[in-house]
C-alpha cells in the first residue's frame, strides 16, 4: 500500500495527543462472556485518507472498518475473512476485509453517496435499504471460502453484524462502533466494541445432565441481561478517545461487577498488501495479443488503483515487457 498522508497540522497535533490505537481483548464473568474495546482513531483517519472520502462516506466504511477490525480476535489461527454488505440503498453497500495477521481494508460500492438534503442525525439507514451480507472465511489450504449470508433486517451496520452472528453461530454479540467529528469534520475520535456471552455448555452441577435446570436457565438469564445493560450503557467512544480517555477505563468502568480481565493487546492497523511488484505480477500473465497491443497503443505508464486502500500504481510497459 501507498501510505496516504494526513495534511492537516491541526489534526495531526490532535492524533498524536491521544493514546495510541489498540485492540483490547478481556473476558470476564468466569470465562462466560468475551469482548474487545478497540481505539480506532489513527486506524479511521487513515482510512479516510487512502479513499479520500467525504463526511457521511467516512462514517459508513469507518463503521464497516471498525467492525471488521472487532472480528480479528474471532479468528482462528490464521484466517482471513471478507464481508460484504450489499444493500439497495444509495450507498450501494460496502466490502471490508480482515486478516488475522492484523491488518484491515475495504472500499465502498459508491465513493460519492448522493443525499438529497442535509442530514439531521448520523442515522445511517436511509444510505443503507435493504439486501444482503455475507461473510466468507479462508484458512491457508482451504480449496473455498466458508460462506454465510443473512438478509439485511436493521438496516443498521452493527445491529445487522450482531443479527449475522445470532443466526450464524447462535452466539449473543453486541457491535458498538463510534466516530466523532469537529464542526469541520475532521474525525477527533474513533472506537467499537463487541461483547459475547457464551452459550452454556449445558446440564446441572450436580447431576451433569443434558439441560439446565429452570434455575441456571433464570440465573444465566439474568446474567446475560446485565452484560448487555453494561454494554449498552457504554459512553460515546468516538468523543471518549477524543478527549483522551482510557480503554482500560472503559472496560472495568462498564464491567467492574463482572471481573473483567484484559488478556491480550493487539495492534490493527488500515493497510493493504498491494504492491507494484504484485500488479506487474498480474499483468505479466496477461494474454500475448493484449500485452502487444499495450506495447504498441499505451498508455504508457499504466495507471492501477487499487480499490481496497486507493493507492495508484504508475507501472512504465518497460517493466512488463
Amino acid at each position: 500500500m501507498i501510505k496516504a498522508q494526513i495534511n492537516d497540522n491541526e489534526l495531526n497535533s490532535h492524533i498524536d495527543s491521544l493514546e495510541k490505537d489498540g485492540l483490547s481483548i478481556f473476558v470476564m464473568a468466569d470465562g462466560r462472556a468475551r469482548g474487545a474495546l478497540f481505539h480506532g482513531t489513527r486506524f479511521v483517519n487513515q482510512m479516510r485518507s487512502q479513499h479520500n472520502l467525504g463526511i457521511l462516506e467516512t462514517m459508513v466504511l469507518g463503521q464497516a472498518s471498525i467492525c471488521a477490525a472487532l472480528m480479528i480476535p474471532m479468528m482462528k489461527g490464521k484466517e482471513h475473512l471478507t464481508w460484504h454488505y450489499d444493500t439497495n440503498g444509495p450507498a450501494k453497500g460496502f466490502s471490508v476485509e480482515a486478516d488475522s495477521s492484523g491488518y484491515v481494508r475495504g472500499f465502498l460500492y459508491e465513493n460519492h453517496i448522493p443525499v438529497e438534503k442535509p442530514l439531521e442525525s448520523w442515522d445511517l439507514s436511509p444510505f443503507l435499504g435493504d439486501g444482503t451480507m455475507t461473510m466468507s472465511k479462508v484458512h491457508p489450504g482451504d480449496k473455498a471460502p466458508q460462506t454465510s449470508s443473512v438478509e439485511i433486517l436493521y438496516k443498521n451496520i452493527t445491529k445487522d453484524l450482531a443479527w449475522f452472528f445470532q443466526q450464524s453461530d447462535q452466539i449473543r454479540t453486541a457491535f458498538n462502533t463510534s466516530i466523532f467529528m469537529d464542526k469541520s469534520g475532521r474525525v477527533m475520535g474513533a472506537g467499537g466494541m463487541f461483547v459475547q456471552v457464551m452459550p452454556e455448555t449445558g446440564g446441572t452441577k450436580d447431576s451433569g445432565s443434558n439441560t439446565a435446570s429452570g434455575a441456571d436457565q433464570k440465573v444465566d438469564e439474568e446474567l446475560i441481561e446485565k452484560i448487555e445493560n453494561a454494554f449498552f450503557a457504554c459512553p460515546s467512544l468516538g468523543k471518549w478517545f477524543s478527549e483522551k480517555g482510557k480503554t482500560e477505563d472503559v472496560v472495568h468502568g462498564l464491567f467492574r461487577e463482572f471481573e473483567p480481565a484484559i488478556a491480550v493487546e493487539r495492534d490493527i492497523i488500515f493497510d493493504c498488501p498491494c504492491s507494484k511488484e504484485k500488479y506487474i505480477g498480474y499483468l505479466k500473465t496477461l494474454p500475448k495479443n493484449e500485452l502487444a497491443d499495450i506495447k504498441q497503443n499505451g498508455p504508457d505508464p499504466l495507471e492501477i488503483v487499487c480499490r481496497n486502500c486507493g493507492s495508484v500504481y504508475k507501472i512504465p510497459v518497460s517493466e512488463i515487457i
